[in-house]
């Protein structure tokens, strides 16, 4: 049912976009008239790409190592989550075009299974046996997710109504009037959730910045993670500075609009900067990973 937005704008509506990008409008239903706004859409395309592959060198590293519940912090699994279901709700309220909707639906799986893992673990390296029901519960909880979150996307995808604001995505659905106007009430919802989604994502860094420096050592946290977040922050950060702002839009407004996305990718990336120093300040010196897995599986359970 969604098809026919997927595939881009009626014919006619690319009169309002006159000299540009045909594959851009038609695509992602937006306006990219010079070397800039292509740029901008290229980079926002690497960025949701970075992103996507952040978590998979992590799951590799989790089996690796053995010790995920002791290298990562719940709490940086959670604001993370957080920030993900907050950045779905968005793009479902501002109605996004489907490419964004599924992009947010597969952070929201990611993360999910980021904490079933760190969850095996917890209870794999306590040796009390209760693995299965643990398993079960968190299968059953991303099983109620995906209908949850597939639910939303198809009411994201058969919506007729496009939203004006523009959430974390840089590529939304919502088409902007000629001239200044003020925040509409979408505007300010979006403007909201943003806001509350980029504190949940930095707010998320500090609890991993405390756990490897009480650790003193990084063994069982994949780096390139954080590598491909950094990434992915800067370019979109980037993205968001090269867009041309609207006709009749001033720059600071445009800024402003933007401001809480932009607030949140690069002050995550400085925080992730953080993280990288610790990377090189615990690399030498620290034990192996069999030590570390031997060192933690001998400790007592915690009550």
């Amino acid at each position: 049912m969604g098809a026919q937005r997927w595939r881009g704008l009626p014919s006619g509506n690319l009169s309002d976009c006159p000299n540009g990008s045909r594959w851009v409008m038609e695509v992602f239903n937006e306006c990219a008239q010079d070397g800039r706004d292509i740029a901008s859409v290229v980079l926002g395309l690497v960025s949701i790409f970075c992103f996507a592959a952040a978590s998979f060198p992590q799951f590799y590293q989790a089996c690796k190592t053995g010790i995920m519940d002791r290298a990562l912090s719940i709490y940086f699994l959670l604001g993370w989550l957080g920030g993900d279901l907050l950045n779905l709700i968005g793009s479902f309220l501002a109605d996004q075009l489907p490419l964004q909707v599924y992009t947010a639906v597969y952070y929201v799986l990611a993360d999910l299974v980021m904490l079933s893992l760190y969850g095996y673990y917890k209870v794999k390296n306590r040796g009390r046996g209760f693995a299965a029901p643990i398993n079960a519960a968190f299968v059953f909880l991303s099983l109620g997710t995906v209908w949850t979150v597939s639910l939303l996307g198809r009411g994201a995808a058969v919506a007729q109504e496009p939203a004006a604001f523009k959430g974390r995505s840089l590529l939304s659905a919502g088409g902007d009037e000629l001239g200044p106007k003020p925040f509409s009430k979408s505007e300010i919802i979006g403007f909201t959730i943003g806001s509350v989604s980029s504190v949940l994502y930095l707010c998320s860094r500090l609890p991993q910045i405390y756990t490897n420096y009480k650790r003193k050592s990084t063994i069982g946290v994949s780096y390139s993670l954080f590598a491909l977040v950094m990434l992915g922050n800067l370019l979109y950060g980037l993205s968001v500075l090269l867009k041309n702002p609207e006709p009749g839009q001033g720059k600071g407004v445009y800024v402003l609009h933007h401001l809480p996305w932009l607030v949140g990718s690069l002050g995550v990336l400085s925080l992730d900067v953080v993280i990288s120093f610790q990377f090189l300040a615990y690399r030498r010196g620290r034990p192996s990973t069999r030590e570390e897995r031997d060192a933690l599986l001998g400790e007592p359970g915690d009550a």
